[in-house]
């Protein structure tokens, strides 16, 4: 069976992305990358995308008029490489719902937090100003709101003595470039039953669309 084509949105330094391509050239993760798109020129990204060989492609919001515009040249551009996941990787705009219903049910976020815990920009800082013990991060699906789609997958991060905003981000990255690659796997496998807010991991050999 064909492998499943992911769309990868990222702003920054592309650590996500890299995790991703390490599990497929690794054979953890049955799919393939069919195109990197920024809205930062300057992104490390782009860089590990040409070394990757991955086409990359980047679309400015200041080039377009209207915010929907902008996001239907995003959508337009998934499609002409025919993108059935979307998986945002330190992607760092707020997409619409104009954005979110046209792609409904086929987009994928990582949050440096357990939502719905901590939503939005600076979650570890939010972690440690708060004096929890424990973070961690949660795949999710998007929806309309702010981080408060269905969720696939979470692990935790215990906070430690003296943790720094800084500290905590570092150790729950590492985390999350094994959580990613793994809730895109159950995705790709067909594995992943959505229902309501709910997500249900079926056993292997039961998904709709398995590689």
């Amino acid at each position: 069976m064909s492998k499943m084509v992911l769309g990868v949105l990222a702003s920054g330094r592309g650590s996500n992305l890299q995790a991703i391509l390490d599990a497929i050239d690794a054979g953890r993760l049955s799919a393939k990358i069919g195109v990197v798109i920024s809205d930062n020129p300057d992104a490390n990204v782009i860089k590990r995308s040409i070394e990757w060989d991955v086409p990359v492609v980047c679309i400015e919001r200041k080039q377009y008029e209207s915010k929907e515009a902008w996001e239907t040249a995003i959508a337009d551009e998934l499609n002409v490489h025919q993108a059935e996941l979307v998986v945002l990787a330190g992607f760092m705009r707020i997409l619409s719902p104009y954005f979110v219903n046209r792609l409904s049910g086929r987009v994928m976020n990582i949050h440096p937090s357990l939502l719905p815990a901590f939503p939005g920009r600076n979650a570890q800082e939010q972690a440690v100003n708060h004096a929890v013990k424990v973070s961690g991060c949660t795949v999710h699906f998007i929806d309309e709101g702010m981080d408060s789609g269905p969720i696939i997958l979470q692990e935790a991060v215990p906070l430690e003595e003296g943790d720094t905003p800084e500290t905590l981000a570092e150790r729950i990255l590492h985390v999350e470039h094994v959580l990613y690659p793994r809730a895109i796997g159950l995705y790709c496998e067909g594995r992943l039953k959505v229902e309501g807010r709910r997500v249900t991991i079926l056993e292997k050999g039961e998904g709709t669309h398995e590689n």
